[in-house]
């Protein structure tokens, strides 16, 4: 017999190791002979993460359809790993040593390295355990990390095939540059942060005439947020239609505090509703000038340091093509060294104090951060490696346009391809000691050679050299005499970009480039749960690696799903206080209830609203699951290996049988067309209400009757379907149906674990005992509803009356009038021509139910109690429709705040409408 109470706790920890034990999620686990494979490769998380809702919702998708799968006979493979988390990883060892007092450059590259592996082993990559204890079914001793020694070989192989194809390429441009890390990031670790600021307005003099503050003919004034960034201004842009300033085009000005001459060119960039109409362009240092700077071949001169401080007196960029006069260099030698902050307080004052500050504004505006310096960023000119992404891009844009592989929703291709048809080069190097170093090595004189590995570089520089003859040819003859290690080549001393090792995720994992057997079987893999800010860093890229290396779309379809916000639709976010723990919810209320709530909360383009409330109602539909099977083994039901469906005489079986076979239909298509709130939905209604509520409390009678037949026949019905509820059940909510598929084996035990049992797929159905049962459970429903919206007393009794009731409802009514009259509390049931006055009518199909109100309750007290509650509800009603009425209020509360208040007025709008149709009814039966 089942414990009165199921203890998530314990049962998890158990069933978690039986599934170990017993290599339940090994690659092809239970899988029938020459199955199709199913493959999902883990978005692997970081090294350095901990479990947090997003992930919870990824994993518990990807885990749903693996179980599936699995169930189905499916040779399935879940790939499990971790990402070595470049900036993440070096901050969190960084952060370590310096509790020490120890510098990583005191420590030198390849102890430092030393260091991060063993924090590695000792502290990295808890998350695993915490995505196990959520039941993810991950062949967990498959398990990869994108440092391990097999990845890395994938990784040198494709940057050495990519650069010797011309799509790996070192080039000078813009990245974004955290000043604190002092290496270039990606998009992804940028956060832009509105702070409060001020846009400066500064004075030009244009070159030819004598500056007056006081004669706009003599300058043209420009705006900017970041002062400090004008000394690397080439140029000014106004609008090539700007009355303004068209007669401007193709003059000077001088730079202040520079006395460069730069030009003003017309562009479109320029915008004259904003500002001033004219912008400052500096090349160097802003994404947008940069192209600009292109159009019109204008200089970059970059006037920052690597940690954001001005470089201007050894600056040969810089000091190319000036002759400063005492004053300039006096106000160079002022900024020089200083810190980008400092120096903008400084240059407004210098601004200022020569007439050619206009004036100043407060300006809130959108700053770049770093994730991880959580300092401002600076676009930075820099030589870095680049990936030719256009070219790539071209045949993993054909794979989606053709429908060789599809997103779902289907409107993320819209985002896939405006990403991908517009792409940037890919810069991939980082200034960085932990990640994949990239396999290049320089000579002395600044040639690159790139190879996987330094012996076959220095065989290709000592060709190369002593093919150039003359000096070069000497030197390396001379270097080999006396050979030293380093002596020849300079390794580059930057790291790759963490995304171009997860590019390769689906066959590098597989063991790619060697021609592993389990890359002929798992690739392609199948499907792709990801979330959608990570469709451009990794989706796009693993489809453009994918392609090159393997000619084949590393997936067929890409499942995007939606963020998990707070139950009012805001974001998560520590600064909020709004972030929920998903260990702690496990901890609370048990795996299942996380896994099912954000089950039946995926629904396909709509974010996740977390309310922990909805995970302890669903804690308590499992315990509504437990407590049946407790109830029907209370009742002697158990496994009869010869009890067929078919075979069933009973309706009320007959119906069950037929609803089982509708509910694994249903959840069947919820899984497989990635509808997975549909999917939930319909178990929940199976379950709860057809099995729990009405199955079970109509087979009261036969357990307590005397017909044996019947019982024996209702004991095996109801332990079949109970056995199909916990497969059906599974994916979502592993731990407890395992638990309950062991406890219920009986003296016979089971053959397999319930993991790796076959899927339902029941086939019986009987329409007319269906229709039979579901016409019972109708008209007792709405009389129950009918009693619920007139606050009728649960001990008060009034008689049924049916109106135009036809033969075979009448037969109906017959059969089934002892389990209305219990179940609906009802008096008689009678028949009558016409409706009663003052009666509840609830209509089924040609027939109207009636119940006399006046015998149930006092019709006065209800009328008074009614119309006390409409009033409360119209006043608030109204407050919302006032508050919802003010522009400002929608303009500036936040978005989630605006719907939760819109989703209120809804909710009291549909209220009324419910509380005036009762009180019609009561005010006509008074």
């Amino acid at each position: 017999m089942l414990e009165k109470t199921y203890d998530a706790a314990s049962v998890e920890k158990k069933i978690a190791e039986k599934w170990e034990a017993e290599g339940a999620f090994r690659a092809g686990a239970g899988a029938e002979p020459g199955a199709e494979p199913f493959t999902i490769v883990i978005p692997p998380p970081n090294v350095t993460g901990s479990l947090h809702m997003g992930h919870a919702l990824n994993n518990t998708l990807q885990d749903i359809m693996v179980r599936f799968e699995r169930m189905r006979g499916k040779n399935v493979l879940w790939q499990p790993g971790m990402d070595h988390a470049g900036i993440a990883t070096q901050m969190v060892v960084e952060r370590q040593l310096m509790e020490r007092q120890i510098h990583r450059r005191q420590l030198g590259r390849e102890k430092f390295v030393e260091k991060v592996w063993e924090w590695k082993e000792q502290s990295g990559g808890a998350i695993i355990n915490q995505l196990k204890r959520l039941g993810a079914s991950c062949d967990w001793s498959r398990e990869r990390f994108t440092m391990d020694e097999g990845l890395s070989k994938a990784v040198v192989k494709v940057f050495v095939q990519l650069y010797k194809e011309g799509l790996i390429y070192r080039d000078k441009r813009l990245v974004n540059w955290d000043p604190k890390l002092l290496t270039a990031i990606s998009d992804l670790e940028v956060e832009q942060i509105e702070i409060d600021g001020h846009l400066w307005h500064f004075r030009y003099p244009i070159e030819g005439e004598r500056f007056d503050p006081d004669n706009p003919a003599t300058f043209i004034t420009v705006a900017t947020t970041r002062p400090e960034t004008m000394l690397g201004d080439t140029g000014v842009a106004v609008h090539p239609e700007d009355e303004r300033y068209r007669h401007l085009i193709g003059r000077h000005v001088i730079l202040p505090i520079v006395g460069r001459r730069i030009p003003i060119v017309g562009d479109e960039y320029s915008d004259p509703e904003k500002g001033t109409g004219a912008v400052k362009i500096t090349p160097a240092h802003d994404f947008n000038d940069f192209e600009v700077g292109k159009r019109h071949g204008l200089r970059a001169i970059n006037v920052m340091t690597t940690e954001a401080a001005i470089t201007l007196l050894e600056n040969e960029d810089f000091l190319d093509g000036l002759e400063p006069t005492e004053d300039q260099r006096t106000l160079w030698r002022e900024l020089d060294g200083l810190d980008r902050f400092e120096a903008r307080k400084r240059i407004v004052r210098i601004m200022e104090e020569r007439g050619l500050l206009a004036k100043v504004e407060p300006h809130r505006h959108v700053v770049p951060h770093g994730d991880r310096g959580g300092v401002p960023i600076e676009p930075f000119l820099t030589d870095q490696w680049y990936v030719d992404a256009k070219t790539l891009a071209k045949p993993a844009i054909a794979s989606v346009r053709e429908g060789r592989t599809v997103f779902v929703p289907k409107n993320w291709e819209k985002t896939y391809f405006d990403w991908m048809e517009n792409i940037q080069p890919w810069c991939i190097s980082r200034q960085l000691w932990w990640g994949h170093q990239i396999p290049a090595w320089y000579g002395p004189d600044g040639h690159v050679f790139v190879e996987e590995d330094e012996e076959t570089a220095l065989e290709a520089a000592i060709q190369h050299y002593i093919a150039l003859e003359g000096p070069w040819k000497a030197w390396v003859e001379d270097k080999l005499e006396n050979f030293k290690p380093g002596e020849i080549l300079t390794r580059d001393e930057d790291v790759l970009d963490t995304w171009f090792s997860s590019a390769l995720w689906p066959f590098s994992t597989l063991g790619w480039p060697d021609q592993t057997k389990e890359l002929a079987t798992y690739y392609p893999t199948s499907v792709l749960v990801t979330g959608f800010d990570i469709i451009f860093f990794w989706v796009a890229r693993m489809m453009m690696m994918g392609l090159h290396f393997t000619g084949k779309e590393p997936f067929h379809t890409v499942y995007v799903h939606a963020l998990v916000r707070d139950k009012h639709g805001a974001k998560m976010s520590k600064s909020k206080g709004n972030v929920i723990d998903p260990l702690e919810l496990i901890d609370q209320y048990g795996a299942d209830a996380l896994r099912f709530t954000l089950a039946i909360m995926a629904a396909q383009g709509r974010d996740v609203k977390l309310d922990p409330q909805r995970v302890a109602g669903y804690r308590n539909f499992g315990t509504k699951l437990w407590n049946a099977t407790r109830f029907a083994q209370m009742n002697g039901v158990a496994h009869d290996p010869a009890f067929r469906a078919e075979n069933a005489r009973l309706t009320l079986n007959r119906w069950i049988l037929t609803e089982l076979t509708r509910a694994a239909r249903a959840i069947t298509e919820g899984i497989t067309s990635y509808r997975f709130n549909e999917a939930a939905g319909s178990a929940y209604r199976f379950v709860w209400s057809l099995f729990c509520d009405w199955y079970l409390e109509l087979l009261k009678p036969v357990f307590a009757g005397d017909d044996e037949a019947a019982k024996a026949e209702s004991r095996a019905c109801a332990a079949l379907v109970l056995d199909e509820i916990y497969k059906l059940l599974h994916p979502m909510m592993p731990f407890m149906t395992e638990e309950l598929w062991a406890l219920t084996a009986g003296e016979g035990g089971r053959d397999d674990l319930l993991a790796l049992t076959r899927w339902p797929n029941p086939t019986f159905e009987d329409e007319q005992a269906a229709a039979d049962i579901n016409w019972l459970i109708d008209l007792v429903s709405g009389i129950r509803s009918v009693r619920s919206e007139m606050n009728v007393p649960p001990s008060a009794t009034a008689p049924l009356i049916a109106v135009g009731a036809e033969a075979e409802t009448r037969e109906r009514i017959a059969r089934h009038e002892p389990a209305i009259r219990r179940l609906a509390r009802v008096g008689e049931v009678g028949f009558a021509a016409e409706v009663p006055k003052g009666s509840a009518q609830i209509v089924l199909g040609e027939a109207t139910f009636c119940l006399p109100l006046g015998d149930l309750i006092d019709l006065q007290a209800e009328i008074a109690r009614l119309e006390k509650e409409l009033a409360r509800n119209g006043a608030e009603i109204q407050r919302l429709e006032k508050k919802l009425g003010n522009e400002k209020f929608v303009a500036s509360a936040p978005e989630e705040i605006v719907a939760a208040e819109r989703e209120k007025l809804a909710e009291y709008t549909e209220a009324r409408t419910r509380l005036e149709a009762a009180l019609a009814r009561v005010r006509e039966a008074g």
